[in-house]
């Protein structure tokens, strides 16, 4: 490999005590692709085994915890034990590949699709409707504010999924706090409006990393970190700024209670709304905020061996996260460690879903999507 990229593959050993062969992740990203009773799939363990070779994590797609939580079609579930047998099969094509396997677990909120879940119902810190232009479905209906008993209820739920991930065989979990779902919902100015305990915005995150930490104490036989991912500001106003995740960070950082914590962004180099008077892109002011106290994984449009050790370099972070272009190329990494980067591809074409052993259903979205991944068509190839 380019020395330049050999901070790419250094390994690394979490405060949990997981090891991992490299600073590449895969991030979690919505596949579509579960049965029909909402279990990981066969054309899944196909596409989470082509790409375990080369990455040191995966974290898988987030798979939700409550049955009212639900927020795509064709979501994997992890809200009972019956998921445990195919969460099973899932870590163990992980491990074989030589990757390390994380559960991303979920809960949508007021995102929750309605016609997904009971009722078609959906719940939220308060009474507060969503923006309605939110990734691949606008939901414009009002949630109803939870009860507190129920709040507790749903934290349960995360920490039987933690249960779950243990017994699957996974190495960790990440609890999904980012792109407005439900723990960033509590956390929010915009649609935390309560009046209970949970008026404290910090308290659900907090309440909810300790019981996932006590499952783990209790159930894990070998080590099993948790992490918990956010989204640095928010659209909305009032609304989440720099300022408050800083405070927010060091809320979580000092519970002693996660292995990392990870950003979410489209583009690792935007700048900060609010909140904040800094030239500095979000990705350095979030590392030089949290200043090594825990590791953070950088991403968004990582698409080149030289982005990803960017993030590492100019921007501060301890990971890198490899989305689009590591399902466009399922052999990112191997091609970068073998010093192949003139080999990597970087489109997809209509004809290209077997080869990149895409699943069917994350493949049609990958075609109506304009714009979402880098795709030549037939009438493009022809100019």
């Amino acid at each position: 490999m380019s020395k330049e990229y050999k901070n790419l593959f250094q390994d690394f050993t979490f405060k949990s005590g997981v090891h991992v062969r490299n600073r590449l992740m895969m991030p979690p990203m919505t596949t579509f692709s579960a049965d029909e009773n909402d279990f990981v799939s066969d054309e899944e363990l196909a596409y989470y085994e082509e790409r375990a070779n080369g990455v040191g994590t995966i974290i898988t797609a987030c798979a939700y915890v409550s049955d009212n939580g639900k927020g795509f079609e064709g979501q994997m579930s992890i809200a009972g034990d019956e998921t445990i047998g195919r969460l099973r099969a899932l870590s163990d094509v992980i491990h074989e590949g030589g990757a390390k396997g994380i559960v991303q677990l979920y809960h949508g909120g007021r995102l929750a699709v309605p016609h997904l879940t009971p009722g078609g119902e959906t719940v939220s810190a308060s009474a507060v409707v969503p923006l309605s232009d939110r990734g691949f479905y606008s939901i414009d209906q009002t949630p109803r504010a939870l009860e507190t008993e129920e709040v507790y209820e749903i934290i349960e739920d995360f920490a039987q999924a933690a249960r779950r991930s243990i017994e699957a065989g996974f190495d960790g979990v990440e609890l999904h706090g980012a792109t407005g779902y439900l723990l960033q919902q509590f956390v929010s100015p915009h649609s935390n409006l309560r009046t209970d305990e949970f008026q404290d915005r910090h308290l659900f995150a907090l309440k909810l990393i300790e019981a996932v930490k006590q499952v783990v104490a209790e159930h894990a036989v070998k080590p099993f970190m948790v992490g918990y991912r956010f989204s640095p500001e928010e659209p909305e106003t009032p609304g989440i700024t720099m300022k408050e995740t800083f405070e927010f960070l060091d809320a979580l950082i000092e519970t002693d209670a996660l292995d990392y914590l990870h950003m979410a962004a489209t583009d690792a180099w935007s700048p900060a709304r609010r909140g904040v008077d800094s030239e500095k892109s979000r990705t350095e002011l979030i590392a030089g905020h949290v200043d090594g106290r825990l590791p953070v994984i950088g991403v968004g449009s990582i698409l080149t061996a030289r982005d990803a050790s960017a993030v590492l370099e100019k921007g501060g972070m301890d990971f890198a996260a490899v989305g689009r272009a590591l399902v466009v190329d399922p052999k990112w990494v191997d091609k970068i460690r073998d010093g192949e980067e003139e080999a990597i591809i970087d489109h997809l074409t209509e004809h290209d879903r077997t080869k990149a052993v895409i699943p069917a259903p994350l493949w049609k979205h990958i075609m109506e999507v304009e714009g979402w991944f880098p795709v030549k068509r037939n009438a493009d190839i022809m100019k």
